[in-house]
This record gives structure tokens, sequence and C-alpha cells, in this order.
């Protein structure tokens, strides 16, 4: 398996579970799909998520990602039903929220077509949200901790549907021929060619 998807953080993990069953415990309520599932739900395929604060098109390293979170992939009734994300807080890993939506079918599809890589990666997710975008971020180096914030000239960006206007989503891009293309659409003629 080319993927290396790494551990969560235990308390990561703990707080999903604390959530999951302790439904009064969690503001917010709980996405239909979630709702109706007759089983166990269980979290699966970890997923450390970043944020692209900044996109410069000249440099990778400049790029300014950070690690925001993780996300869990929620299982039930033999099918993924909803996602949950975990925050890092001054007082640790703690529940953030459930979700569902587009992402959940795309972000599975995205690794589906990861594991027929021959190079391994690192699974990760990339959030940029100036374009309202998120891609999985195939990490060049599979046992680098979840931390390490920093694309690489062999990382690959795979743009998950719904994808900005002229960005394809499910193309592997490389880094430096991705980051110029979410430029064009953040300056001002690019934005103007946008959806209101």
């Amino acid at each position: 398996m080319p993927l290396h998807v790494l551990p969560a953080p235990a308390p990561a993990l703990r707080s999903v579970l604390a959530a999951l069953s302790t439904p009064s415990a969690v503001r917010e309520d709980r996405p239909p799909a979630l709702r109706s599932v007759q089983g166990p739900v269980s979290p699966e395929c970890p997923l450390p998520v970043h944020v692209l604060d900044q996109v410069d098109p000249h440099t990778i390293a400049d790029a300014g990602t950070r690690l925001l979170g993780w996300r869990f992939l929620l299982r039930g009734d033999g099918a993924t039903v909803a996602a949950a994300e975990t925050l890092l807080t001054p007082d640790g890993w703690t529940f953030s929220h459930f979700f569902e939506g587009p992402y959940l079918a795309s972000t599975e599809l995205a690794l589906r077509q990861a594991e027929s890589s021959v190079t391994p990666f690192q699974p990760r997710l990339l959030s940029i949200p100036a374009l309202y975008m998120l891609a999985l971020w195939l990490h060049a180096e599979p046992e680098a901790d979840a931390s390490d914030a920093g694309l690489g000239p062999a990382d690959l960006l795979v743009p998950l549907a719904p994808a900005p206007p002229g960005i394809a989503a499910h193309r592997p891009y490389e880094v430096a021929e991705l980051l110029p293309v979410m430029t064009l659409r953040l300056t001002p003629a690019g934005l103007l060619g946008s959806p209101a």
C-alpha cells in the first residue's frame, strides 16, 4: 500500500469517540446521514488537516501552511456517512464538529486513486479558505510528523470536488504547477470570473 496513513493523536480520537457516544455533549445536531445509521459508527481513515493561509506562486516554502486538526471519516451501515473534525486548542485536542456533504465521497475517491500510485505518500487534507477549496495533499515524505506543514516540490495536490472554476477536481497536480493557478484565481481578474 503506497499510502502511509498516520495514526491520529489519541486525545483527538478519544474526543470523537466521546462525541459519538454522548450526543448530548455536542452542541450542534448531528447531520441527517449520521442520525439515520442503525448500527455502530466508527471513526476511520484519520487525516491531518492543514490550512493554506497564503498562496505564493513564486516559492513553495512561503506557502503558509499549518496544522489545523484531524478529520475522521465515520463509517456506519457499511458506508461512510459523515465526518468528524477535531481541533488543537491550548488545552489539547478537542472535538469540533460533525459534517456531511460532497467532500466525503470526493475524499474517498481521491484516496482510492492515490492507492494505485507506485510512489509512497502520506495522505493529508489541505484547506484553501480563500478559494473555498479542499485538496488531498499527498506528502512525499510518508514518515514525516503530521505537524510538519511544509509543502515539498515532490508533493502532489488533488483538488476535491467541487473544485473552483479552472481547477480540475481529482487531477493530481505538482505543487509548483497548482500554486500559480490558485494565485491566478485569487487575483481581481480571476475573481471576476468566479460565480457570485
